[in-house]
């Protein structure tokens, strides 16, 4: 019996990794696949699908959190569980600037903390915000790759469909936070509470002030700069774990 299987991801201590991804789309775990050595699919409950595989000879977990806080949670638990120390979510986001533009990458230095999840675990006036070394590795990559990215504030939410969500974007966007998501203030939370290193990199899939269905369909029907971005955004990920692990041992 494997006293460290976890009962959400299904995962024990012999699938663990230094570096996990964290999709929340688990068809997502099948794209960053592609980019992997040797990858194999090692669980798939509800809405995680996790498998293992190796970037430039270094062992990569991909496991995909679903939609929303609560699930990212149960994950990031899990994941610390059976070893895993740095998370980096690779997911998707609508810009609140009329600047940032389909496929266009957020790099998160922090998060609004409009979710619930978080605050499950810990008062508002808590941070939400991102491992700087994780960070800066990711910033500096990205420079390298000539990505087109933003740094900057994220707010992280729990709905797509209340009453008032065009007056509640105009806020934040009348406040400076670039994009929103519902996954990174949970990761960010949570690592921090339970010392791990975390960083959220988002692909933009619906620009300021579009219809949010359009805006999704699109990037479900895989329609060119979203898909460009999702593939932008996974390269990114592998690219500054290998420049993060080249750095551990100096």
């Amino acid at each position: 019996m494997n006293l460290t299987l976890q009962p959400h991801i299904r995962l024990g201590e012999e699938h663990s990794a230094s570096y996990a991804l964290l999709p929340g789309d688990l068809q997502r775990v099948d794209r960053v696949k592609t980019f992997l050595e040797k990858p194999v699919e090692v669980a798939f409950n509800r809405e995680f699908k996790s498998i293992l595989g190796f970037y430039k000879g270094i062992k990569i977990l991909v496991t995909s959190t679903g939609i929303g806080g609560p699930s990212t949670a149960i994950a990031v638990e899990e994941l610390k569980n059976i070893g895993v120390n740095t998370l980096i979510r690779i997911g998707s986001c609508g810009a609140l600037q009329s600047n940032i533009k389909l496929g266009d990458l957020i790099l998160a230095t922090g998060a609004v903390r409009n979710d619930g999840s978080s605050k499950s675990y810990i008062e508002s006036s808590y941070p939400a915000v991102p491992n700087i070394n994780v960070l800066t590795s990711i910033i500096n990559t990205a420079s390298e790759l000539r990505y087109q990215y933003h740094c900057g504030i994220i707010r992280s939410h729990d709905s797509f469909y209340t009453d008032n969500e065009q007056a509640i974007d105009s806020f934040w966007t009348n406040n400076g936070v670039l994009a929103s998501d519902m996954e990174s203030a949970s990761l960010m939370v949570i690592g921090s509470l339970r010392g791990l290193k975390t960083a959220s990199i988002l692909n933009v899939v619906v620009e300021n002030n579009y219809a949010l269905e359009d805006g999704i369909n699109s990037y479900v029907d895989g329609e060119d700069e979203t898909s460009k971005g999702e593939e932008k955004e996974i390269i990114l990920a592998l690219e500054s774990i290998v420049k993060l692990d080249s750095l551990k041992n100096k």
